[in-house]
């Protein structure tokens, strides 16, 4: 079979012919119809993962189930899955919970989960190591389904925690209108009535906000004007929540300026920032978060907005063999939404 293989860090991927997997006991075999590609593949790629590699990409997987190992129970052949990403010990009080993403045995476990360590979704078939890891689909395309398990879960996640600020007299600034941005607004447009203003340096994603609902769209290339803008918007009261989905140092500084009392930032963009902390800088009774993932009961509840209509992943399908040229295009910012891998 074809996979999209991690080599080493700041090497390009490459394109191999792999022999078909088979589950072992507990296991089960996912035929793919999708892989999401995430800017957190350009971070592996550029930086590594450590020690880990080589390994085939992507976390962001959904499917049919091909054959289940020896024990594996509680699935069918053919039931259409999308694949939890983050992978933990299964063991643990946060594992339990369904919060694999914070296992508590995270840095003794030998990977991050497929496609981050092991081997992910970027092929025509996938190991999954436990039925655990799989949440039905139900009537969803699994093609089109598949950054459900990242792009949108991880905003869900984050939103989720932000819900009691949330309230319909507030108003949530959301960083970034790319793959997890263009999730983030559809889902707060589900969840909450707060008000939301939507910031970004490129005028094709603002106008994809607008497409969306937002009412208020912002041009983040100068910070600062950004922020007159925003403050001019919401008043002494400032943001309640900010969403950052970027995390560098120029959006982290922006969310640091808007904000009011009583507030909340949620970083969840890997730019590379640091939010700096002074007395009354973020304002008082601000909190900072740094969300990571979601759980698998929040995958469910991402499943069923998406079941329900109420949001989507605006997708750009290419065939697996143009992993190469996807990449490049992430980093040129000239993907719509989340571009999907089909084998």
């Amino acid at each position: 079979m074809k996979a999209v293989r991690y080599i080493g860090a700041g090497r390009p991927p490459e394109i191999v012919d792999l022999p078909r997997p088979a589950p072992g006991p507990g296991q089960v075999l996912v035929r793919i119809a999708g892989a999401g590609v995430c800017h957190s593949d350009l971070h592996v790629l550029d930086h590594g993962l450590g020690p880990l590699g080589p390994f085939t990409l992507g976390h962001e997987n959904a499917g049919w189930i091909e054959a289940l190992g020896a024990g594996a129970a509680g699935w069918k052949e053919g039931d259409a899955v999308a694949v939890y990403g983050p992978w933990g010990c299964g063991a643990c009080r946060t594992c339990q919970a369904s919060a694999e993403n914070y296992c508590e045995h995270h840095a003794s476990i030998p990977m991050m989960g497929g496609g981050l360590g092991s081997d992910g979704g970027m092929a025509e078939y996938m190991i999954v190591p436990s039925p655990r890891l799989l949440v039905p689909l139900g009537r969803l395309d699994p093609a089109k389904a598949a950054p459900l398990s990242d792009a949108a879960l991880t905003p869900y996640h984050a939103i989720k925690a932000a819900l009691p600020w949330l309230t319909p007299d507030a108003t949530v600034v959301v960083i970034g209108i790319g793959g997890l941005g263009h999730m983030a607004v559809q889902i707060l447009r589900a969840l909450s009535s707060s008000r939301i203003i939507a910031g970004d340096i490129d005028g094709a994603k603002l106008a994809h906000a607008r497409a969306l609902g937002v009412a208020h769209t912002i041009d983040t290339r100068d910070p600062e004007r950004a922020a007159e803008e925003i403050r001019a918007l919401v008043g002494e009261r400032g943001v309640t929540v900010a969403l950052d989905f970027v995390g560098a140092q120029p959006t982290l500084d922006l969310c640091s300026s808007i904000v009011g009392r009583a507030s909340r930032i949620a970083i969840v963009g890997l730019g590379g920032g640091t939010l700096h902390y002074a007395q009354g800088s973020p304002p008082f009774g601000c909190e900072v978060s740094m969300p990571y993932w979601g759980s698998r009961t929040e995958l469910m509840e991402v499943i069923a907005l998406a079941g329900q209509g109420l949001i989507h992943v605006e997708t750009e399908v290419f065939p697996l063999e143009d992993a190469l040229d996807v990449y490049q295009r992430l980093r040129e910012g000239r993907i719509k939404g989340r571009a999907v891998l089909r084998p």
